[in-house]
């Protein structure tokens, strides 16, 4: 009887799985040095995301390719966090992230610009799902500081409903003052009103 159960339950396993975005994004390749000569060990760093908001890092290391990406999008599913994103196309807001010396800065973007970012970063935002956004990263190029400033950075990601939650004041206030703040329109009322959706 326990049997078709866990069929069941590996069958809808199977069926989550699909809807993840994985991007390999570095494999390096070491070696460790002994009495017969060296031993041949690889290292991957993998990104996984869901297009909607979810997204996480993962490193594996191991003897062969295959088994160290799988180790790392294993544990890249583990550690997944999750991204707000206005529109569900772009950031809140602008906002920076550091890690080690690898430093990034993303700002957002109007609707139609696309993902103007480079390398680890294009792959991170594919898998959040973040069609607008301008990257840019200064200091280290090493894909895994380059990779984790980001997630630094989302991390610190905060939508108006949370800042409001925070302020004890409403989601339009918080949208009326960005806007605002920007010299934008006067039309913050109905952009509340999706934020709030």
């Amino acid at each position: 009887m326990a049997k078709p159960d866990n069929k069941g339950k590996e069958r809808q396993f199977d069926r989550e799985e699909p809807e993840l975005v994985e991007k390999l994004v570095a494999v390096n390749r070491v070696a460790k040095v002994v009495k017969g000569g060296r031993r041949f060990g690889f290292a991957a760093l993998v990104v996984v995301g869901d297009g909607k908001g979810r997204v996480g890092t993962g490193h594996g290391k191991a003897k062969e390719v295959p088994e160290a990406i799988r180790k790392a999008t294993e544990q890249a599913k583990r550690n997944m966090i999750r991204v707000p994103l206005r529109e569900g196309r772009t950031l809140h807001h602008d906002v920076s992230g550091r890690y080690g010396a690898g430093r990034v800065h993303l700002r957002t973007a109007p609707s139609g610009t696309g993902v103007i970012a480079g390398g680890p970063l294009r792959a991170i935002f594919d898998c959040v799902g973040v069609q607008d956004i301008v990257a840019k990263s200064i200091g280290s190029s090493n894909p895994y500081n380059m990779v984790n400033a980001t997630f630094e950075a989302l991390k610190a990601m905060q939508s108006p409903r949370q800042v409001a939650g925070r302020r004890g004041r409403k989601v339009s206030d918080i949208v009326a003052q960005r806007e605002t703040s920007r010299g934008g329109s006067t039309n913050a009322s109905a952009e509340a009103k999706k934020v709030a959706e």
